[in-house]
C-alpha cells in the first residue's frame, strides 16, 4: 500500500537522494544547463524552504513495506491573469517528481500525481500542467500514459 503525505524537514536528506536519481539524468543529458553535482546542504535548503512555503505542496510516498520514501512530488497552485488574447485561469502545477528505481511500476508516481490532481481540484483548478524535457522519454511517456497531452512546445537554438 502507497501512502501520500506533507513532507516535513526530517525527510530532507531523503529528498535530496530521490532529486538525485532524476537531476543525474538530467545533467547528465544537458551539462550546459544543469550543474552536475549540486551542493547538498544547498539542496537540503531548497527543500526545507518549500516544506516551509505556504504556496508550495511537497507530498512524499510511503509504502507500507516499511522501506524509506519511496518517491516525492512538488506543486504549486498558479493564478494566470487574463489579457486581450488570453483567459483568465488557475492551474496546479507539478514542478517535480520523483520516484526510487526499487519502487519504479508499483504506482508510486502514479499515487503522487492524482495527489497533485487533488490539490489542484482542492484549490478550484481546471487542469494541472508540467514539464518534461523531451529526452526523459520514461517520464513523457508515463504523464502521457497519465493523460496529459501536450500543451505547447518550447524550441531552442544554441548561438
Amino acid at each position: 500500500m502507497i501512502r501520500i503525505r506533507d513532507a516535513s524537514k526530517g525527510d530532507g536528506p531523503r529528498l535530496v537522494e530521490l532529486h538525485g536519481i532524476v537531476h543525474g539524468l538530467h545533467a547528465q543529458q544537458r551539462p550546459d544547463v544543469f550543474v552536475a553535482e549540486p551542493e547538498q546542504m544547498r539542496l537540503e535548503a531548497f527543500f526545507d524552504d518549500a516544506i516551509d512555503d505556504a504556496s508550495a505542496h511537497v507530498l512524499v510516498a510511503e509504502l507500507s513495506s516499511g522501506r524509506s520514501l519511496a518517491g516525492y512530488a512538488m506543486a504549486r497552485v498558479m493564478e494566470r491573469e487574463g489579457s486581450p488574447q488570453v483567459q483568465r485561469y488557475s492551474a496546479v502545477m507539478l514542478q517535480q517528481l520523483a520516484v526510487d528505481p526499487t519502487a519504479s511500476r508499483g504506482g508510486v508516481g502514479t499515487a503522487l500525481l492524482e495527489a497533485v490532481r487533488e490539490i489542484g481540484r482542492e484549490a478550484g483548478c481546471r487542469r494541472l500542467i508540467t514539464n518534461v524535457w523531451c529526452f526523459n522519454t520514461p517520464a513523457r511517456s508515463f504523464y502521457e500514459a497519465s493523460g496529459l497531452v501536450p500543451m505547447t512546445q518550447q524550441l531552442e537554438q544554441k548561438l
